[in-house]
């Protein structure tokens, strides 16, 4: 399960995306501007490629608010795909 203490703090997503990956799952998080201010962009995807390799049908994104409930809302639908993806296997 992704927890919120092995992310890195908003203040790094600010200027840089953060990867990483657990149990077959590979995920990434960027923040990007949107007409309503700073947003979250999630993308997940399965392993073993990294985010450019592997084809976009592979990958599932979502955006969520730049924020620590965003953190927050973004890790349960990470949690959420990575128990899709073990299901899969």
């Amino acid at each position: 399960m992704i927890v919120k203490e092995n992310l890195l703090p908003l203040e790094y997503l600010k200027k840089t995306e953060y990867t990483g990956s657990h149990e077959g799952m590979r995920y990434r998080l960027e923040s990007i501007s949107a007409e309503e201010g700073k947003k979250l962009y999630v993308s997940v995807w399965p392993e073993p490629f990294n985010y450019l390799r592997t084809p976009e049908e592979l990958k599932q994104h979502e955006t969520f608010d730049f924020s620590d409930d965003g953190i927050t809302d973004a890790i349960a639908w990470m949690n959420d795909r990575l128990f899709e993806f073990q299901a899969v296997r």
